[in-house]
């Protein structure tokens, strides 16, 4: 029997950022999927305040090269690698000269909300998908964390649902406290739209702003984990009213096998569902 292979798609991952609820999470549970038997592959955005020398980053040339366009701009997808030794993990880096070399995250110095936040979760998301096409990988699970993964549920489901990689993949989407107070721009929604996803899939965004993000990727996801103890309380509503598989929050202790046990769950419900 195959090794079932698990895609996780980071907003933050330690030692490259700082450590946080999610970047432990991001670090840690790729570990103990792969120390459980599960093959792996991780990625995370390559933000201008990770030091390439002292994490070894490196540009791979045979997966870079690609033009992704978004809003009628071609922009460039730069993917870097580096190692985890101890965890005998490798963390596939997103980068792009226009939206990820700030010296900051997702807010600016004065902890301003990057206004084309909207276009860098669109662009990481893609380029995660196509880089996975590149590397001929197909997940069987997909565990997205953090708001900047929250298009890849609707792009797996809608854009890439008949493409062999991705046709079989179920989702997973962790919802974390990790909301903003400001909204996308107005227009986030015609950006998203390439082959395969209509306006219809994205009318929730008409107000784009974190309670809306979320329950876009929580509508596309198969499966929906509680990341934090405490989450915004519109989410955790809908959450509360979907008739999906939901994980409650779990400790720092018992997370990792209570995960593998739920992705285990999600993937024996498609097989069941086909029988």
């Amino acid at each position: 029997m195959k090794n079932t292979k698990v895609l996780f798609i980071s907003q933050e991952i330690t030692p490259y950022l700082p450590e946080s609820e999610m970047a432990l999470i991001g670090r840690n549970l790729p570990q103990g999927i792969q120390e459980r038997g599960k093959e792996i592959r991780t990625f995370m955005p390559r933000y201008g305040c990770i030091n390439e020398r002292r994490n070894q980053l490196h540009e791979v040339i045979r997966l870079s090269g690609m033009n992704l366009v978004i809003d009628d701009s071609d922009h460039p997808l730069i993917i870097k690698v580096a190692s985890i030794q101890s965890a005998r993990m490798q963390v596939y880096f997103i980068d792009n000269e226009d939206y990820f070399h700030r010296k900051f995250t997702l807010c600016d110095e004065n902890n301003t909300f990057f206004d084309d936040n909207d276009e860098r979760s669109i662009f990481f998301a893609r380029g995660v998908l196509e880089t996975v096409k590149k590397l001929r990988w197909a997940p069987d699970l997909i565990h997205c964390h953090g708001w900047i993964s929250a298009f890849v549920p609707l792009l797996v489901k809608k854009a890439y649902y008949d493409d062999p990689l991705f046709a079989k993949s179920k989702v997973v989407y962790s919802v974390y406290n990790d909301g903003f107070d400001n909204a996308f721009r107005p227009n986030v929604r015609n950006k998203i739209l390439i082959e395969g996803i209509t306006k219809k899939d994205v009318e929730i965004l008409k107000t784009p702003d974190f309670v809306n993000l979320s329950k876009l990727a929580i509508n596309f996801s198969d499966g929906i984990i509680l990341g934090s103890e405490e989450i915004n309380n519109d989410v955790n509503e809908y959450i509360n009213s979907i008739n999906k598989p939901v994980l409650p929050f779990q400790s720092k202790d018992t997370y990792i096998e209570s995960f593998n046990n739920f992705y285990d769950q999600i993937l024996n419900n498609s097989i069941n569902d086909k029988k």
